[in-house]
């Protein structure tokens, strides 16, 4: 469950956060305000509800998209909406059917641009495998709407049994992470700033989808997906980690964060665990499977990079074995490293 809006930090009497946070910050406002009023058991545990219809289950997702400036290397925000929709989907295993599209638009956007952005939104949809169904669109006044923001919400079909959530993660499993991290937060940042690298970085935008549904076809014992968006692999490890009632140890050295992105980090003095991506995935398994879920993922053409990161303990907490062979507590991203980005 993801809700993430504009609210200014204010009084102590308001919410007390930024526009764009994630990690900490984001965890508190929905642990403490937004579940408790919604109510319902197991809100918020998955990236998608599980729902039964008859004997079928279908997962539902909404999200919404507010990124800024609206393109960026490697996609825009049309490719965003239709990858940020299916990937949760494909967190809980599903297959992806349908869309809904809300376009939010602030008076006086180009058209040019909004033409730009639904061909590759359709582009992305028909690539997906997944057919827009209905949708809505409203103008706001000029200087209430920065551009434009996009809502979508998405239906798929689960057709497998297993139950993909932390409650199912055990000590012993392996993580694995599905590829570099960090390269959309590095890709945006860059194109808000003017930044230019030696290196261009393009995000890391795709759907993932079809590698999920590989390593079900596979026959393995899934226990829990996550994919890595605002706070990056650093608070999606944590928040599993925390909701499991388990530990995470993690090998610096094992996580495949490539050179450029990790010179643009140390350059801009940011964390790349705690970078977002839109297009990489966490997974956890039975340690005896980590071999043959490398070979899966590693035939996806987005997760070619795809590497076991680290053991799940009965310890609590996140740490990490740097390649000094010290240990660092590994936490939420605690405010906005980098505001509207998803």
């Amino acid at each position: 469950m993801d809700f993430s809006c504009p609210i200014p930090v204010t009084g102590t009497d308001r919410v007390l956060l930024a526009h764009g946070s994630g990690g900490r910050l984001m965890h508190q406002l929905l642990s403490r305000t937004v579940l408790p009023a919604l109510g319902g058991a197991g809100l918020g545990q998955t990236d998608s509800a599980v729902l039964s219809c008859g004997a079928q289950r279908l997962a539902f997702t909404t999200d919404s998209f507010v990124v800024t400036p609206p393109f960026f290397p490697g996609g825009n925000i049309g490719s965003l909406a239709v990858c940020g929709t299916v990937n949760d989907l494909a967190m809980v295993g599903a297959k992806p059917l349908y869309l809904s599209l809300a376009l939010l638009l602030e008076e006086g956007f180009a058209i040019a641009e909004l033409e730009e952005i639904l061909a590759s939104l359709r582009g992305e949809a028909d690539a997906a495998g997944v057919t827009i169904v209905t949708g809505d669109t409203k103008v706001v006044e000029r200087g209430k709407g920065d551009g434009i923001f996009i809502n979508t919400s998405g239906i798929g079909v689960i057709e497998h049994t297993q139950t993909l959530a932390p409650a199912s993660v055990r000590a012993g499993d392996a993580v694995i992470v599905s590829g570099d991290p960090g390269r959309h937060g590095i890709a945006v940042l860059a194109q808000r700033t003017g930044l230019a690298f030696e290196t261009s970085i393009e995000s890391d935008v795709a759907c993932l989808h079809r590698a999920v549904l590989s390593l079900l076809e596979a026959g393995l014992e899934l226990h829990c997906l996550r994919d890595l968006t605002r706070g990056g692999l650093a608070s999606a490890l944590v928040e599993i980690a925390s909701d499991a009632g388990q530990g995470i140890a993690l090998q610096e050295t094992a996580i495949p964060i490539s050179p450029p992105v990790r010179a643009a980090s140390e350059l801009l003095g940011l964390d790349p665990l705690q970078i977002a991506c839109e297009g990489r995935f966490v997974l956890f398994l039975p340690t005896d499977q980590a071999d043959s879920a490398l070979a899966c993922l590693r035939a996806q053409p987005h997760c070619r990079d795809a590497a076991r990161i680290g053991t799940v303990l009965a310890a609590p907490g996140v740490t990490v074995e740097t390649a000094l062979g010290t240990r660092r507590v590994l936490d939420m991203l605690s405010g906005s490293q980098l505001p509207r980005i998803c």
